[in-house]
């Protein structure tokens, strides 16, 4: 059986499924899952990692490397 099929079957099934446990524990599965698969490449910063990167976003503000909040809110119109 391929891997579409199994999905549709398995849509099908929980359609069907009346057992409200059941299915707060598959939403409860799967959601602790997807989390879980978001956060894994996720390392805290260092402190000194977190310093460079304050002295990096000073230098660019003095610099002139940054934008304002208007110019942030006009680019965010086109997403």
């Amino acid at each position: 059986m391929d891997l579409q099929t199994r999905k549709l079957n398995l849509i099908t099934y929980l359609a069907q499924l009346q057992d409200e446990k059941l299915i707060s524990k598959i939403e409860d599965y799967i959601l602790k899952k997807n989390s879980n698969e978001k956060n894994a490449d996720l390392d805290p910063f260092t402190i000194e990692e977190l310093i460079s990167r304050v002295e990096k976003s000073e230098q660019d503000y003095k610099q002139g490397r940054f934008k304002t909040q208007k110019e942030l809110e006009k680019l965010s119109e086109n997403w």
